[in-house]
């Protein structure tokens, strides 16, 4: 059975970032039968300079997009709707606050050595937009390191130290050299670039077609 790898280019900060990987998760799903898949998570940070007590979420979206906290209160309520019927919980992505998420990511790091990366970025999503929680604060992201089922004992010494540093600003200039300014990204077998969260039937053949060299077309 031919294995792809898919580098994931995304931010636990990004909502389409959750969206887009349960999607994946479900053309993953129906290509079952044909194909196996590799999945690595690379860093990029929505909001790098952002201080520790953040902003309000929907006050922050409004000044960035020149619109009004209403209108992005709307333009989340469809999120949330389409979070739900994948399964998701985005039940407080409403009363969340920006985030600085560069120790999240190192942490992202380490549990990728365990083969547990895309455990614990599915536990931090569920951290961040379904329960609004400050995933900046240390206390916090040791906290969902156990419930993913990790060490979180070890992740508050890695969180005390500067490991993984370098790997995760390795990551973020690789990605931006290489053009990548919006998440989610999908990098298929390091060659085709499919972006944004797109739907689980598009996704699946979009993977097929790679998977047989048929592709004609890259979705940006």
């Amino acid at each position: 059975m031919k294995t792809l790898q898919i580098d994931i280019v995304s931010d636990i900060a990004c909502p389409w970032c959750a969206i887009g990987f349960a999607r994946l998760e479900q053309a993953m799903q129906e290509l079952a039968g044909e194909l196996s898949f590799k999945i690595d998570w690379h860093a990029f940070e929505l909001n790098p300079e952002e201080s520790a007590e953040g902003q309000p979420i929907l006050e922050a979206l409004a000044k960035k997009y020149g619109s009004t906290p209403a209108e992005m209160e709307k333009n989340q309520s469809g999120m949330m709707a389409i979070a739900r019927d994948l399964g998701l919980n985005f039940t407080r992505m409403q009363e969340r606050r920006t985030r600085n998420t560069f120790d999240a990511h190192r942490l992202l790091k380490w549990a990728a050595e365990q083969g547990r990366e895309t455990d614990l970025m599915k536990a931090f999503f569920e951290a961040y937009f379904g329960h609004a929680e400050n995933i900046s604060d240390h206390d916090v992201l040791a906290r969902y390191v156990d419930s993913a089922g990790l060490d979180g004992a070890t992740a508050r010494t890695v969180l005390a130290s500067d490991n993984y540093s370098d790997a995760v600003r390795k990551d973020e200039a690789q990605y931006q050299q290489a053009g990548i300014s919006s998440v989610p990204a999908f990098i298929i077998d390091q060659q085709y670039l499919i972006s944004g969260a797109q739907e689980p039937d598009y996704l699946v053949q979009a993977l097929r077609d790679i998977a047989v060299g048929e592709v004609q077309t890259q979705q940006g």
